[in-house]
């Protein structure tokens, strides 16, 4: 049942809430927000967002704080953002667009390299001094969904490799879209980036939207026996970028 909010908890929250405009309809952004994180054993400060796709434009929160309670969001995905330092005014500043992987960033799962990867691209935004991690919520297993992984992994266990895996499921190999995440980095910079990335997919897609990418960091690492045709796969099949000694274990 909705119920308007109070007055109070309204000012609280009202002043934390941008409004992004999109083709087919509206992104609400909420922060910035403290997060200490322990990062490898040090604490380092964050500030969160948190973003929330939706087909209703207004600037009217109110209304939307109201709706939330019916809306069931536990049962739906959102997407986060981490930003470290001064990340707007910045003159350079580190970006990482990280998808989900409920295994690898959760469980500590060594199938993958993604946990990895996570934790790497925040110790590199924190000891470079500012950046920001796109947590994108909606990207499990390239865009399958977490029960369809499931099933690739089976297929993986039977000799698939993770691109077979997801084809011979229904699925294109990488189906993810960038579209949102780049909405958001550009309501929260506008100066050039440099990404964290071996993925040449990510890079096309920022220059496509006409963000200027001033550099790439590759982010290789944690090989072991579980995940070694994985990355090879990555290289080899989806055009992961691997210059010079990247593909090896830094840990």
């Amino acid at each position: 049942m909705n119920q308007n909010p109070d007055p109070q908890v309204l000012s609280h929250v009202q002043e934390k809430i941008k409004l992004i405009t999109t083709d087919e309809g509206a992104i609400y952004l909420v922060g910035p927000i403290k997060l200490p994180v322990n990062l490898l054993g040090e604490t380092v400060e964050f500030k969160w967002y948190c973003w929330l796709n939706c087909d209703e434009v207004t600037a009217d929160f109110e209304r939307i704080i109201a709706k939330l309670s019916s809306a069931n969001l536990a049962e739906l995905q959102q997407s986060s953002v981490l930003v470290h330092g001064d990340f707007h005014d910045a003159d350079h500043a580190l970006i990482r667009f990280h998808s989900i992987c409920h295994t690898g960033d959760i469980f500590g799962s060594r199938r993958c390299d993604c946990g990895y990867q996570l934790k790497q691209s925040m110790k590199h935004i924190a000891e470079h001094g500012n950046g920001a991690v796109f947590y994108l919520a909606n990207h499990e297993g390239r865009g399958i969904g977490l029960f369809s992984k499931a099933l690739a992994y089976i297929l993986q266990e039977n000799g698939y490799d993770t691109v077979d895996a997801n084809l011979r499921l229904g699925f294109v190999d990488d189906s993810r879209d960038y579209g949102d995440a780049i909405k958001v980095l550009k309501a929260l910079r506008t100066k050039p980036v440099t990404l964290i990335t071996n993925n040449p997919r990510k890079l096309d897609a920022l220059r496509k939207a006409g963000l200027d990418v001033e550099d790439r960091v590759q982010l290789w690492g944690d090989v072991s026996e579980y995940n070694e045709k994985y990355l090879k796969t990555k290289i080899e099949r989806s055009g992961h970028l691997n210059e010079g000694e990247g593909f090896c274990n830094n840990d």
